[in-house]
């Protein structure tokens, strides 16, 4: 029984990680595809795109597909063009709640996420209604510790924070991916230099951060309402990020 539990939890957890990476590809997918539209195809005079390929690879997207995006968006017909967009509100008990969208039709979006809210229990904010309680930070998860003159050396570029990786023998892997915390405008320069090096990049983006946290809900259907706004902000494709400040909160319940 306890071997076939420990199974399926594993291949619950790869099923899990296989969304959030199909997940990732898409919205990385966006951004290249704004990145050509503001700026053109050549990196060394476009630097968001640069930018957006180190992130793409970094989340172990394929060279073919990013070469691939970049040629669609070049050569794309549509006239519609994407614009981001981040909207600010509070789910349920007050938890602030901060959704970056990309988007070619802001009024279906818009809507999209106002329902979220509403349905999940909260309301969407004015600009600024929630912000202030986060902060925007550049975060890289890497499959090891850095020894100290690595770290060292990440530090001169902008580096500010390093928490290494836990590794769980029993199940054999990365239970806790190691992070590496910079500025958002250094993020680039600390992963350019660890992908010159012997380091498995597992993510790299540009995040928000809470700095103060809501208390931690309870209720039963308090859980079920913020597992609600959860699930709709994962389904919309139009929600590239959403962030909100519960420091623990399991999405099973």
């Amino acid at each position: 029984m306890a071997g076939h539990s420990k199974f399926a939890n594993i291949k619950h957890k790869k099923e899990r990680a296989d969304l959030k990476r199909a997940k990732i590809f898409t919205r990385i997918g966006k951004e290249i595809m704004i990145a050509v539209q503001q700026g053109g195809t050549d990196k060394s005079t476009n630097p968001r795109l640069r930018d957006t390929i180190q992130k793409a690879r970094a989340n172990n997207m394929p060279n073919d597909n990013i070469e691939r995006l970049i040629k669609k968006a070049a050569g794309e017909t549509d006239t519609s063009t994407y614009e981001e967009i981040t909207y600010e509100g509070y789910g349920i008990n007050g938890i602030a709640v901060i959704v970056e969208a990309l988007t070619n039709n802001r009024n279906r979006t818009a809507a999209n996420v106002r329902s979220a809210f509403t349905k999940g229990g909260g309301n969407m904010g004015q600009t600024g209604s929630v912000s202030f309680m986060f902060n925007k930070i550049g975060q890289i998860q890497i499959d090891r510790e850095l020894t100290e003159d690595e770290q060292l050396e990440l530090m001169e570029l902008g580096a500010e924070d390093f928490t290494a990786p836990l590794f769980d023998p029993e199940m054999g892997q990365i239970t806790v991916e190691g992070e590496i915390i910079t500025e958002p405008h250094n993020l680039s320069s600390v992963l350019e230099n660890l992908q010159s090096k012997d380091v498995e990049i597992l993510s790299a983006e540009v995040i928000y951060k809470p700095t103060t946290y809501a208390e931690e809900l309870t209720e039963k259907e308090d859980i079920k309402k913020m597992n609600r706004l959860i699930s709709l902000l994962e389904e919309d494709e139009d929600v590239q990020n959403f962030y909100y400040n519960l420091k623990e909160f399991m999405n099973n319940a």
